[in-house]
């Protein structure tokens, strides 16, 4: 069983389902990424044999987040499109009724640790990185994951974490909410696994109501204003400092990809 092949795949190991991102540019979302993503999504939610989900990622990191060399080359009527479409995947992340544990086997920065905290669960390499790093970029976190965030993060660290855009490396992440469980490298896996496992030993009735009141709160306000929001957002992005910093990110980025 597999999803469309460039960007995420879905394969059922007994009552396990693993989705696996899979795209160059370590990982980086964009709109082929949103896309595979929403529809492997479905697939599992639609399959009866899965009754839950490893969220995990090929290659040496999870995800740095938004594809800023695809995306800087996007106008304001496209951009805002792309965004309705990654805030409606985060949402249909967040609110999926069966239990998903996020492996973290490397960094998960931006929109990668955006995605992870849509998970019940992370499990987090010892050294990887995660953390919003978007304020420092001059990118507000849309309303959305503002809302995501908030309900993840302890109050005592919300500031740092979201306003700050700090970084956050083992026990360090454990106390400002963007991780649960910590591993090497070599248990990384395993530790996730033992996890989901555990989740789908539980009723799975019992199990989707119950995270369902729990995220009731958030959903609800994502659904009633995020749309309205995004062309606030889209004024952040297209802000004159904010397109020079990305233009220097990109440069580097594409500077780090030339051959030597």
């Amino acid at each position: 069983m597999s999803s469309s092949p460039q960007s995420v795949t879905l394969t059922r190991e007994g009552p396990i389902g693993v989705l696996r991102m899979e795209r160059e540019h370590g990982n980086a979302i964009n709109d082929a990424l949103v896309e595979s993503l929403v529809a492997t999504l479905a697939e599992a939610e639609s399959d009866p044999e899965i009754r839950g989900v490893l969220l995990t990622a090929g290659g040496k990191i999870f995800s740095p987040g938004l594809d800023l060399q695809e995306l800087v080359l996007l106008d304001r009527e496209a951009m805002e499109r792309f965004m309705r479409r990654f805030s409606a995947a985060v949402l249909t992340l967040y609110t999926f009724p069966k239990p998903v544990v996020a492996t973290l086997h490397g960094h998960a920065l931006a929109g990668g640790c955006v995605l992870a905290l849509c998970a019940d669960w992370r499990v987090l390499r010892r050294g990887a990185v995660t953390g919003l790093n978007e304020v420092k970029v001059g990118v507000p976190l849309p309303f959305g994951v503002a809302l995501i965030v908030r309900d993840a993060v302890p109050k005592n660290k919300l500031t740092e974490v979201a306003l700050l855009g700090r970084n956050y490396t083992d026990e360090a992440a454990l106390a400002a909410g963007l991780a649960d469980e910590l591993a090497d490298a070599a248990g990384v896996e395993a530790a996730a696994r033992a996890r989901i496992e555990e989740f789908v030993a539980k009723d799975a009735f019992a199990f989707a109501v119950t995270k369902r009141y729990l995220r009731s709160p958030v959903v609800e306000r994502i659904r009633a204003n995020n749309r309205l929001l995004i062309p606030e957002w889209l004024d952040g992005w297209f802000s004159p400092g904010t397109t020079a910093r990305i233009a220097a990110i990109v440069a580097e980025l594409q500077d780090k990809g030339k051959p030597k």
